[in-house]
């Protein structure tokens, strides 16, 4: 039974969908003024474990993941007036649309590149901007708005659950200093759901305030209500988000509706590199271009990477890292091509229940690590220590049927981690120089005469040159050492 953490309540809980084994995902998505960098794609990368161990376990998913048109990415940045998109246009001479259709496009291609899943619906908040109206226009009607000097703030102090999910309660939030606040409104810790424009704002439109443009919030609470309901059972994000973003989520939606915004919120902790907070100004800002430009063709490489941390505790990000997730995986490859080759030495003589056992065995291991809040590493662990018995012939494969079984296994457990470790391997021939092989059959004529230390010497003459000899009982099986 899946167990998730609720940053809401603290602590784990057993995964319930309002309606059966129906379950409804949303996910903030990226703000399109540039490339998503690799802490943003640690984030989609984990909502789509999710969203693949849901439909494993036999649910429907609905998934929304929103698409932020309108670049407004802090509450700072909202009050400025300042929007990333309108600011990446004027730099490059280019139209907002432009803009942002570039870097949707590019954001699809490397989340495709990264096996991610796509959504069932991806909403573009500049396609809700009179549902936000109307949504900014229900607020104030209910008591939770108002507006001032054309702008619309939310009434913080009327929603008395606020601060549940980040701690930031209204109690703390008075006693907090600010130096300066905003005179437009009631309280400095009350946000903006919607924003009269300067003169020269690029994107902005006609409401009953004034002209301009949404608040940051209040687009994903319409986005999300509009697409799933008015409660979901899944909200992900990055930790970075809980506060003031998905705080605020709470506060405009139960306000709206009357009803729980999110059964469980689920937040993936930050992405360090080499220690530190990613920034341009630390110069350690990597998006997955530069993944790929430094030399790692397969981008899976960082998606085990990720996995390989759970994802609430913070992932440090090295080069060193991201080499020897690009070994480890290159390693399943090879074990895979030797296993899937053994199929050549098999004589069908004889049945075998041991290959059930360990799968079912195998099986039991990984749901057990997938339903504890998403246990990756140990899901990886049990799928690694699989196939290393297999490739390593530690289990005597008696059928070419048992064959059949354990790709179709490894491809089951796969289907969640999503490291596309099959068609990879049929991608990919392991090509022997015909010196090792020709020291391989030496060594085989030397073990076949009981000759076992002349035969030793060759296989570590063989380690030298950069290949590895596993005795299986199909035969020797030549790879390389990575």
């Amino acid at each position: 039974m899946l167990r998730l953490y609720n940053t809401y309540t603290k602590k784990k809980e057993i995964f319930k969908p309002l309606n059966g084994k129906k379950a409804t995902i949303y996910t903030c998505g990226p703000t399109v003024y540039d490339y998503a960098h690799i802490g943003n794609f640690r984030s989609f990368i984990i909502a789509d474990i999710l969203k693949r161990y849901l439909a494993y376990s036999g649910y429907r998913i609905k998934h929304a993941k929103n698409i932020t048109d309108v670049g407004h990415l802090t509450q700072s940045d909202i009050e400025k007036g300042e929007d990333k998109i309108i600011a990446a246009a004027q730099k490059t001479g280019k139209t907002p649309k432009d803009i942002a259709d570039y870097f949707t496009k590019s954001f699809m291609e490397d989340e495709k590149k990264l096996n991610i899943l796509k959504a069932n619906i991806y909403p573009r908040a500049t396609k809700y901007v009179k549902k936000m109206i109307k949504a900014v226009s229900e607020l104030i009607k209910n008591g939770y708005g108002y507006e001032s000097g054309g702008s619309v703030f939310y009434d913080t102090a009327k929603f008395n659950d606020y601060g549940k999910l980040s701690g930031n309660t209204l109690k703390k939030l008075k006693k907090a200093a600010r130096l300066e606040p905003n005179p437009l409104k009631k309280n400095w810790f009350d946000f903006a759901l919607w924003l009269k424009a300067p003169e020269n704002h690029l994107m902005k439109w006609k409401s009953p305030w004034s002209l301009g443009y949404p608040g940051w919030h209040i687009e994903c609470s319409v986005m999300s209500i509009d697409n799933l309901g008015p409660t979901i059972d899944v909200h992900t994000g990055g930790e970075d988000n809980i506060f003031p973003h998905h705080e605020n989520e709470i506060a405009q939606s139960e306000a709206l509706t009357g009803k729980k915004f999110v059964k469980i919120w689920l937040h993936v902790r930050h992405l360090l590199v080499n220690g530190k907070k990613m920034s341009k100004s630390e110069s350690n800002f990597y998006t997955l271009r530069d993944v790929i430009d430094r030399g790692y063709k397969n981008p899976l490489s960082f998606r085990l990477l990720t996995l390989i941390s759970h994802y609430k505790s913070q992932m440090n990000f090295t080069w060193e890292a991201l080499e020897s997730a690009n070994n480890s995986l290159n390693n399943l490859h090879n074990l895979l091509i030797l296993i899937r080759s053994s199929k050549n030495h098999i004589k069908n003589n004889e049945n075998d229940d041991s290959i059930d056992k360990l799968l079912n065995k195998t099986r039991e291991s990984f749901k057990e690590a997938m339903d504890d809040d998403l246990n990756t590493p140990r899901a990886l662990a049990v799928l690694f220590s699989f196939i290393t018995i297999i490739g390593n012939g530690s289990i005597e494969i008696k059928n070419n049927e048992n064959i059949a079984k354990i790709i179709d296994f490894i491809s089951e457990l796969d289907s969640v981690l999503g490291l596309d470790l099959l068609s990879a391997t049929t991608k990919v021939k392991i090509k022997i120089p015909a010196f090792v092989k020709k020291l391989q059959q030496k060594r085989e004529k030397l073990r076949k005469e009981k000759k076992w230390l002349e035969a030793d010497k060759i296989r570590d003459e063989i380690g030298k040159l950069g290949y590895g000899v596993d005795d299986t009982p199909q035969g020797p099986q030549i790879k390389p050492i990575n």
